[in-house]
């Protein structure tokens, strides 16, 4: 196979990413892994894409940080104008959420090369059709009612405030766009005085979310994967993993202090990616990452679902190898109806 990795940067990627471990299970298995930042993408007037695509010239690596440290240098790689159209998969793996201010340009970049690049054929995850109707968090209000927490997005000072009495003085409060519990707050009944800052400091970029606070939040929140809109299992182990809070501080992400434990995946879990499946496969999902907290779902992340790395710490299987098995399928099926159908559109294998 030759895959194709969209991120925000090559220069940025890191040895523990999620898209850095497939990369280097892929040539470990034998297939090519090319590197495209969102900025490398030609459309060239033979209405072909091209891009400006790095690789490994390794054969086999023990450790993700010899592979990048190979992919950011020069001696074992190799930077080649590549033909996007030739891949077998393009995987869309940036994150929009990084690229503010003088690179807004970047968020949708990947997006719409990647979805020039299905007309030839290639393979593309997810489904850049899906990724664009996901570019804020007002998709994760498209996804049934009974898995959500009770929610209003608006602008409006004084709807804000009525949410939060309604929920007993108590909501979390995060903007519209944006991710990594940047800019979250937790309301608390004895904030009414600084309810009016938090308001005005969010809506300075937009719309607000005011949403139901889970008090199941306390304990952290569970990362599970999905694929194919099943729970990604690989040896009778699921891709799963805790996040728990440090502190005081309501957020669980690692980069806020949260610490990793071990999950234990309950019916509670099972039932939550059961009622999302049908819409992560209508929008051709193949990979994201559910956050759960109790019985609620809190985020879906499509784009670049991390954390592969920590689930096989602590469930002692290295989950990659499902992915990677999976596109093969994909391919595989791809080729079969090349050489057997005329004019066949791929659709969601």
């Amino acid at each position: 196979m030759r895959l194709g990795f969209t991120v925000n940067d090559i220069k940025t990627e890191q040895a523990g990413y999620t898209t850095i471990r497939l990369a280097m299970a892929a040539v470990n298995r034998g297939h090519e892994a090319w590197f495209i930042g969102v900025g490398d993408f030609a459309y060239d007037p033979d209405d072909r894409i091209q891009a400006r695509a790095r690789t490994v010239t390794g054969a086999r690596y023990k450790s993700s940080e010899s592979f990048t440290a190979d992919l950011q240098g020069t001696k074992r790689s190799r930077t080649e104008r590549l033909t996007v159209d030739d891949l077998d998969v393009l995987l869309l793996r940036s994150d929009p959420s990084t690229d503010t201010g003088f690179r807004a340009w970047a968020q949708t970049s990947g997006i719409n090369f990647g979805r020039v690049a299905m007309r030839r054929g290639v393979i593309v995850l997810n489904d850049p059709n899906g990724l664009a109707k996901a570019m804020n968090k007002m998709y994760f209000q498209l996804f049934p009612e009974e898995v959500r927490p009770a929610t209003l997005i608006t602008m409006d000072r004084e709807e804000i405030k009525a949410f939060v009495a309604a929920q007993g003085g108590t909501a979390v409060l995060k903007p519209l766009q944006g991710s990594g519990g940047s800019g979250v707050f937790l309301v608390r009944p004895d904030d009414k005085s600084n309810l009016n800052q938090m308001i005005e400091a969010l809506t300075r970029d937009g719309y607000v979310i005011a949403q139901e606070y889970l008090p199941a939040a306390g304990e952290g929140d569970t990362r599970l994967f999905v694929m194919n809109g099943r729970p990604l299992r690989y040896k009778g182990k699921y891709a799963a993993f805790r996040r728990l809070r440090s502190g005081d501080d309501m957020r669980s992400n690692i980069h806020a202090g949260g610490k990793l434990r071990q999950a234990q995946i309950t019916d509670a879990e099972l039932r939550i990616a059961e009622i999302v499946r049908p819409k992560l496969v209508q929008d051709g999902m193949f990979l994201v990452g559910l956050d759960i907290v109790g019985d609620k779902l809190m985020e879906i992340n499509v784009f670049s679902p991390g954390g592969l790395g920590s689930a096989q710490k602590f469930e002692k299987v290295n989950f990659t190898h499902a992915v990677l098995e999976s596109l093969e399928a994909k391919v595989r099926y791809m080729s079969f109806y090349r050489r057997n159908f005329d004019n066949v559109e791929m659709a969601t294998l």
